[in-house]
């Protein structure tokens, strides 16, 4: 731990707003400086912090030892969000690199299109400015989330779980150090190092400071954002995602797709959580799917019609049919056709992601059309709802809101348009 962080840690006196607005203060300086900064000098910031981050992957790992160590005792899919390993660090750099390849946005001048009046209007991507990001448990976030916010001309307020502590100030001296190597202040991205939850507060109300908010975690931690953010904010409640097996489905597809929603992974948001099945072929596809989630480790919990296939499921109650369980645990539903699915997701769901396999051409494009939610997919897994999948080369959260950013939400995400006039000597009249 820091020095700044023990002494703000075991301080009865700390003054979190000051705190708050001495970081604000700096990181609408480096916004500035950020958001004039050439494409050549953010891509090298980028590559550096990877390369910092490779190079520094021993120091990481033995700070992120030191807080799973610490974490003993909590869940499983908890110590799973937290943990490092050499596969996770290296993917952190490779999403440096690759955001680093990607198209600036900044600058980009869309419909432009002359008037009348022989005035010329457009639109241009100009970065939000500050952004503060409130995430839990994940440390990958730190280098995800200050990676795109830099790209897209950000300066970034970082606060990372206390669970975290060590693993992020592990990551932001690499960042720190890349921003000095290409020349951009180091305040263009803050960790906050401090454990005091006072500072969340400030944070959340340093509307003159921050642009947006962007919180990532449990939905206690989203509920308090919501409640208390002075400024907009970017996010999901939930992660209750189905997948719906109609009934022209492929079996070895439903199967697979089936599987991977819910097993690839347990404690992520766009992990499966309720199996709907059309009672026509629930018959044909629940029984194999039965016993490789049980060989896996799965509870299953099950509407009578499923209990009755295989005694290994039991009754659900109502409130299974709301829960994000992240966690190997299984809602099944038979339901009749896909007008019943249709309106399960739409009672139950988050508006997060919903899949269907299904070969009826008709009824995927209903699928996709009618469930209302940030990603819809035919035929696939829904751990693809992914800002590295979608080729966003990261993501700093999901967003269910339906203004301004939807789904993933990468470099574009994390900017904005202005209108701008060009004209010569122009005046109305």
């Amino acid at each position: 731990m820091s020095e700044s962080a023990k002494t703000l840690t075991s301080s009865a006196e700390f003054d979190s707003t000051a705190y708050i607005d001495a970081i604000g203060e700096a990181a609408r300086t480096s916004a500035a400086a950020m958001a004039r900064a050439s494409t050549s000098e953010k891509n090298a910031a980028l590559i550096g912090i990877a390369r910092k981050i490779e190079n520094s992957r021993e120091a990481i790992l033995s700070a992120n030892a030191e807080d799973v160590a610490n974490a003993a005792g909590l869940d499983k899919a908890f110590v799973d969000r937290l943990l490092l390993d050499e596969k996770r660090i290296s993917a952190m750099a490779e999403g440096l690199r690759i955001i680093a390849e990607l198209a600036d946005p900044i600058g980009e001048t869309t419909e432009l299109c002359y008037r009348p009046t022989g005035i010329q209007i457009g639109k241009m991507r100009v970065p939000l400015g500050v952004v503060g990001v409130i995430y839990e448990s994940r440390p990958n976030v730190t280098a995800d989330a200050a990676a795109l916010c830099l790209k897209a001309g950000n300066s970034a307020i970082l606060r990372g779980g206390s669970e975290a502590l060590l693993s992020n100030a592990a990551i932001a001296k690499c960042i720190r150090a890349g921003l000095d190597e290409a020349g951009l202040p180091q305040a263009a991205v803050q960790v906050l190092d401090t454990i005091d939850r006072s500072a969340v507060g400030a944070l959340l109300r340093a509307h003159e400071w921050v642009d947006v908010i962007v919180p990532r975690g449990g939905k206690s931690l989203i509920r308090r954002v919501m409640d208390e953010a002075k400024m907009p904010v970017i996010k999901h409640l939930d992660g209750v995602c189905h997948v719906f097996i109609e009934e022209h489905a492929d079996l070895k597809k439903a199967f697979d797709v089936a599987v991977n929603s819910k097993t690839q992974r347990y404690g992520t948001c766009n992990t499966m959580e309720t199996l709907l099945v059309a009672d026509p072929i629930s018959a044909a596809v629940l029984p194999s799917l039965i016993h490789a989630y049980c060989e896996a480790g799965v509870e299953l919990r099950g509407c009578p019609a499923t209990c009755a296939i295989d005694s290994r499921v039991n009754p659900a109650a109502e409130e299974d049919w709301f829960e994000e369980y992240l966690a190997p645990i299984l809602a099944i539903r038979i339901v009749d056709d896909l007008d019943d699915a249709i309106d399960h997701i739409r009672r139950y769901g988050s508006q997060h992601t919903d899949s269907i396999v299904t070969e009826d051409l008709g009824a995927g494009r209903r699928f996709l059309s009618e469930v209302d939610s940030s990603s819809v997919m035919l035929n696939a897994s829904t751990r693809f709802a992914d800002g590295f999948e979608y080729g966003l080369g990261a993501e700093i959260g999901i967003s269910t809101d339906k203004f301004h950013a939807r789904g993933p939400v990468g470099l574009t995400g994390l900017t904005s348009q202005k209108w701008i006039v060009i004209g010569d000597g122009h005046v109305r009249t």
